[in-house]
């Protein structure tokens, strides 16, 4: 257990940090769900708004360091690329 005070305030900090990160993750999660279920209901355009809606999440989370950098990047090009695919 932390004895100084130093370390008993890091503990608080990162308590507070982690309940952040965990809303900005799940954020993202339900963002990139939604354009999933679009894609599989085959709404392009519904697809499109979702993922102009789930872009600046991924992008915040990768900026803020609750995801890697290629990791949001990768998402945004798999999504981007299956909504490309869809029948209009």
């Amino acid at each position: 257990m932390a004895n100084s005070a130093s370390a008993k305030k890091r503990i608080r900090q990162t308590a507070r940090q982690t309940q952040v990160n965990r809303t900005r993750v799940s954020a993202i999660r339900s963002a990139v769900r939604k354009v999933e279920e679009a894609i599989t209901s085959g709404d392009k355009a519904a697809a499109q708004a979702a993922l102009q809606a789930a872009q600046p999440l991924l992008a915040r989370g990768a900026q803020n360091n609750v995801m890697s950098r290629n990791t949001a990047s990768r998402k945004l090009s798999r999504l981007s690329h299956r909504i490309k695919g869809m029948a209009a």
